[in-house]
């Protein structure tokens, strides 16, 4: 694969606060990658830095091996074939769907930016509604709009800024997959920006995990979720358990739940284990080594705490439990991941 953007120690600042810190990251042509983190990290920073439209005051970028900023260059914005899709879709409320889409086109022919229009309308299943206007569509087809606008004139690099948080519910899961079909037919280089981790699992190849101006991690979800680099990003993926664990140097770990191999790990008593849910199994059992002291319902399974020896254990099942209930909580083989305690 041919690298679609390359981002090399950027820098931003804000009131002489750094909101970018040195970051780098690079994005192969054809991937979709999230940046996720909680409001203020500097994720929205980055997508507009990405697409020109703040200052820097430090670093590269380049697209397409094509460089856009460096010591004394800044390609401004309408140069970098870049296209976006804002949160609130920024559709023009008098123009009709089809003007929308042609809006990028500017200086085609009449009979390509016809042919053209009619072909995104087509991709993103709004046959037959090229003369309404935005607020004759549902929020679906708004976005849909915007997309099909975005990619009409070829771009190189796709930009969306929360684009999935003003759909409903109840057709968000849905959308996001037929959306990313879309994008993977048509080999679309996409970076959006979400706090929604639900989001950045069903559509993103890759994650950018933020906080205070600087990517704490970046790679696939499974990666993340599984192999955190730190407390922040285990935590911010998901729940998870932590075990309190020694390490003596005899590839072994001693804890509360008994002696577990270990590959590699620092010697120490300060540590802790993460044990995310997926990692545990329960089965009731009247002379198991847990009992149940929380439950929540999720729908398609319940949340429970088991406590074991004294350490509370969250884990997943379809199984109606009771709390009080014995069970037996047992531990799938899995890498260990430590971190130093808290």
């Amino acid at each position: 694969m041919s690298c679609a953007l390359t981002v090399s120690n950027l820098i931003c600042r804000y009131n002489g606060q750094a909101v970018l810190n040195d970051l780098s990251f690079r994005v192969e042509k054809g991937e979709i990658v999230c940046l996720l983190g909680a409001s203020g990290c500097g994720k929205t920073t980055l997508l507009k830095a990405i697409a020109g439209l703040l200052p820097l005051d430090g670093g590269e970028m380049m697209i397409n091996c094509r460089q856009i900023v460096g010591a004394s260059l800044n390609v401004p914005p309408e140069q970098r074939n870049i296209g976006m899709i804002f949160q609130d879709y920024a559709l023009f409320p008098h123009l009709t769907v089809a003007e929308n889409v042609a809006f990028g086109l500017k200086g085609w022919h009449k009979a390509a930016t016809n042919v053209r229009v009619k072909e995104m309308l087509a991709l993103v299943k709004l046959d037959g509604l090229d003369t309404r206007y935005p607020h004759q569509l549902s929020g679906g087809q708004q976005q849909r709009v915007a997309i099909a606008r975005a990619l009409a004139g070829k771009p190189d690099l796709l930009l969306l800024d929360e684009p999935f948080s003003n759909i409903d519910t109840q057709v968000r899961h849905s959308l996001i997959k037929e959306i990313r079909k879309i994008f993977k037919e048509q080999g679309v280089t996409a970076i959006f920006v979400t706090h929604s981790r639900e989001e950045a699992f069903a559509f993103a190849d890759k994650l950018a995990v933020m906080n205070k101006g600087v990517i704490e991690q970046y790679g696939g979800a499974t990666e993340l979720y599984y192999s955190p680099s730190s407390r922040f990003v285990a935590d911010f993926l998901g729940h998870g358990s932590y075990v309190p664990v020694s390490v003596n140097g005899d590839s072994k770990m001693y804890t509360p739940l008994g002696e577990w191999p270990v590959e590699q790990a620092a010697n120490g008593s300060d540590l802790e284990w993460l044990i995310r849910p997926q990692n545990l199994s329960i089965t009731p059992d009247d002379s198991g080594n847990g009992v149940v002291s929380d439950v929540q319902f999720m729908g398609d399974s319940c949340r429970y705490l088991v406590d074991v020896n004294g350490q509370s254990l969250m884990v997943y099942s379809n199984q109606l439990l009771d709390m009080g209930d014995k069970v037996r909580l047992d531990i799938r083989p899995h890498p260990p991941v430590l971190f130093e305690a808290s």
